[in-house]
Parts: C-alpha cells; structure tokens; sequence
C-alpha cells in the first residue's frame, strides 16, 4: 500500500474488496488528536463518526472509491467559536470534496489540455469518469498562475468572433509566455493595464493605431516597436497597388505569336484541323529546341506530356506526324456559319457565348463547345513557354520574393518587364532596399528611403512612406532592434486552437484560464 497508495498513509485500511470492475478499499482515520480548523488547539474528544465516499485516481484499470470513516472532534478551547468540527486526513479528504485530491489533479490536467467533451472522453478511457461541464468548472475554479510584469511585452489582438468580437493578447516576448487576454483591442484597455502594471520598457505591436495611442498612454516612456512582418506585410500591398496601376507594362513584354502566320498547305499536302494543329505544334516544338530548351523543359512550359513533346520533336517534318491519320475536313454542323462567326470576329466580338448565341437564333443546332473550339483557333497563341502575360498579384510576388527563390524563367520575365516600364523598375530598386533594411536592421537608412519613394512618386509606395513617416519612431526600432512580434503571432495561433477545441463554450473567461495555465505546465 505505501507503494502502490502513497496518498493512503495516513489512513487504515481495514478490507479491499473488487466486485463489478471497481475496487473498494474500506479504511478509517487514526490520528490520535486532531487540530481545531479555527484555533489550531489539539482537540482530543470525539463527537461522533461517519462514513465518506470517495472517488480516487484509477488503479489497474478499474475505478476506485475508498469508504473513509472519519470523526467529528470537540473543540475544547474556551475562546474558540467552533464546538465541533469535521477531521480532515491529509492528502485523502478536503471539505465537501467528493473526490481525492489526487484524482482532482489529475481531473484538473486533463481539464487544461482537453477542456469539456474532448477531457470527458479521455477520462472516460483512463476509468476516471467524469462529467464535460464538471471539468469546466474544475478548470475555472483554478487559480491562476503568477506572472510577473514583463520587460518587453508583446501585444496583439485575436477573434473571439471573427468580425464581430475580438481580444488583445499580452505576452512575455523574452519568455513567449501569454501575460493576459483582454476584452476588445481599444486603446483605453491597454492604457489601463499598462498604467496598473509599471515596468514594461519594450512593446512590440502590429501598426494598429489604437495599440500604439494605448502604449502611448499608459506606458509613455516604453519604446514603441513596430513588427516587421507586419511592415513586409504593408509593402506588399504597397507594391500591389503600384503594379495593378501599371498592368498594361505587363501585357506590351509578351512574346508575338510564333504560329500567328501559319503557311496554308498546298493542294498535295494533308489539311484539315489535324493537319493544321499539328504543323503549329511541330513548328511551336523545333522553334523551343532551337533556342535551348530541353525537352523536359518544354514539357513542364507548355503543359504537354514528355512523350507527346518528343514525337514532334523526332519527327524531321510535320506531315510524317499526320501520314495514315484523317486527312480531309470532316462536314460539321457549324460549316454554314463559319462565313457570320469570321465576319463577326473581324468586326471585334471575340465573346464565344454570345457568338454562340447569335448562330443560336440563326438556326445553329450544334453545341457550345464546338463553337468555343472553332473560334479558339482564332485566338493569339503564345510561340513560347511563356503562355500568358503575369498577373498583377504574380508580378507582386516575383518583386516582394527575394531574388534566389525565383526561378530562371520567372527572372527572365521579370526583367522583361523591368526593362519596359521604368515605374516599376524604381518600384523594384526600392522594395530591394526596404528588404535589405528590414533582414540587416539597417533602420538608419529609413529616412532617406521615405525621401527616395516621394520623390518617383510611385502610387502605392508614396502612401506607404507617407504611412511610415506618421509613425517613424516604432517603424525605426523596428528595423533597427532585435525584438518583433513572432512570438505574439505563434501565441494568436495556439489561442485559435484552444477556441476552436472547446467549440461555443469558448468565453473569453475560460479562454483566458485556458490559455495561462496551459502555457504555465509546459
């Protein structure tokens, strides 16, 4: 027993008995004298005597409950308001406990980790069993850990309900440990708790204006520090706009058609749309092995099967790819309004369902498809492997990402444009030199960089230097101190797991026990 139910020490044990899968110790306290739970005299009469059952931590696999017979002591101190009192046997009972103290614990880790149904389900597994809502209120009976007033303090806001009810996170940035959750993510709760915790030399925040007035205000000799995710974050957008207000400079860079031109076979030679398809592509293939591009690479551009790219490419001409294959034009549905769809497609209307449309009424009983599949052949092909111009979010992306992740071609394509457009060729030169900035810590050089940015007058990026100027300080830090908000977002993300583990029960008040004393076990 002292091995196995060290708890049960100070206890007899008079009987174990197991019958349906629960064991059940009967024992009884033995303490000679008792304590008075007001004065602390030593009570040496007994009152009477009763039984307790108690639920106990697990043993062998099988529940366990121990029947304690306890007593009722008389308080013999002449100046002590108790007459009678309830002995208590360490480590075994606590007042109006129906549990142990050792299965409490164990109830209340499992509370921290799983919460309500999930903690259910495991106690379930382990014979503790126990109801969702009693472990919810275990966990909110805890108290909760200390904290001490950190000296560089993260802060950051999370969703309670996105859109609609948010929270302010405050951590530890030297420990990553959480600090506190607050109500909302104004200025004037921020500046309460700062006022009421003094210390905090050190705040990292994201660029919301109203936890920089907050800081401001309730701690005004901390130093402001303006997260550089968040800061890279900006220049994105920043960029974005820039190259959305010059996407025309992204179409003018594309290749002309290769096949744009294709010579009409003469009266010996196969014809057909096979025919025709096939010398494009024959030609697409021999032009792409003459510039240097392997097959593989050809392949993966134009979105082709290998195989398919090496028989064009062995084949010396491209009648040997259609020699015993249909040679002759096939009659179709479509063959008397082919003459409107040309007519229309010279005068502009490129729009395949109203085309589509149109023939409809004239008496057209065909598909969709084969009017879409005709009038693709008209359309502008691209001779390279550049298949289409980038798109405005693409380009963003080739001028944000540092430069060894691009790929050859996506360098390519992007100096094509550079050398087209001289906006975003600054536009480039200056996201280059913030980036440079923001991983070397080089916030010195800020000043000029806004002055740079005003000067070319780039939309997007001259808001954004404007943006940084209104709050220069917290920016400047930023890139100039180690410290940043990475610990912040990482602690945003394990709140969103434990709201998202409890499911609607995730009030902001056991959200907050939650998230404490999860981070004090580890």
């Amino acid at each position: 027993m002292a091995v196995l139910l060290p708890h049960l020490a100070g206890v007899a044990v008079e009987e174990v008995a197991e019958a349906g899968g629960v064991v059940c110790i009967r024992a009884s306290a033995r303490a000679a004298s008792v304590a008075c739970v007001r004065c602390g005299h030593a009570a040496s009469r007994v009152h009477s005597r009763y039984e307790r059952c108690l639920a106990d931590a697990p043993v062998g696999g099988r529940l366990l409950v121990v029947r304690l017979r306890v007593r009722r002591w008389f308080c013999d101190q002449p100046s002590c308001g108790v007459r009678t009192f309830a002995e208590q046997v360490e480590g075994v009972t606590v007042r109006h406990g129906r549990r142990t103290p050792l299965l409490r614990a164990m109830l209340e880790g499992i509370a921290v980790a799983l919460a309500g149904r999930a903690g259910a389900r495991l106690a379930a597994k382990i014979h503790a069993p126990v109801g969702r809502s009693t472990l919810l209120r275990l966990l909110a009976a805890l108290p909760d850990p200390a904290a001490q007033t950190p000296r560089v303090l993260g802060v950051d806001d999370f969703a309670l309900l996105r859109g609609q009810n948010y929270g302010t996170v405050l951590i530890d940035c030297e420990t990553g440990a959480p600090v506190e959750l607050l109500p909302g993510r104004d200025a004037q709760t921020l500046a309460n708790w700062l006022d009421t915790h003094p210390g905090v030399e050190v705040v990292c925040r994201d660029r919301s204006g109203s936890y920089a007035e907050g800081v401001r205000i309730g701690a005004p000799d901390a130093v402001q520090v303006a997260d550089r995710f968040h800061l890279w974050q900006n220049v994105g957008k920043a960029v974005e706009r820039c190259v959305a207000r010059h996407r025309d400079c992204l179409r003018a860079t594309e290749p002309v058609p290769a096949d744009s031109t294709i010579s009409q076979p003469s009266s010996e030679e196969p014809v057909g749309r096979f025919a025709q398809r096939a010398q494009r592509h024959h030609a697409k293939v021999h032009d792409l092995l003459r510039q240097g591009h392997s097959i593989r690479g050809i392949a993966r551009g134009l979105g082709w099967g290998q195989r398919t790219v090496q028989r064009y490419a062995h084949a010396a001409t491209w009648q040997e790819l259609v020699d015993g294959k249909w040679k002759g034009p096939r009659p179709s549905k479509l063959d008397p309004f082919k003459p409107y769809l040309d007519q229309r497609w010279e005068s502009g209307c490129s729009n395949a369902l109203q085309l589509y449309r149109e023939i409809a009424e004239l008496g057209y009983p065909g598909s969709y498809g084969r009017v879409r599949a005709y009038l693709e052949q008209r359309r502008t092909r691209p001779g390279l492997i550049a298949a289409s111009p980038p798109t405005v979010r693409q380009f963003t992306r080739w001028l944000t990402c540092h430069p060894d992740k691009l790929t050859e071609d996506d360098r390519s394509r992007l100096k094509a444009v550079l050398d087209q457009c001289p906006e975003l060729r600054a536009a480039a030169v200056h996201v280059r030199a913030f980036g440079e900035m923001l991983t070397m810590l080089q916030g010195q050089l800020l000043p000029a960089w806004i002055t740079a940015v005003r000067a070319d007058d780039l939309p997007g990026l001259s808001s954004f230097a404007n943006g940084l100027e209104s709050d220069l300080n917290a920016v400047s830090a930023g890139l100039t101190m180690r410290w940043n908000s990475g610990p912040v977002e990482g602690r945003v993300n394990h709140i969103k797991m434990i709201k998202r583990q409890m499911f609607g029960r995730a009030g902001l008040a056991l959200l907050r026990k939650r998230v404490l004393l999860t981070a004090a076990q580890r």
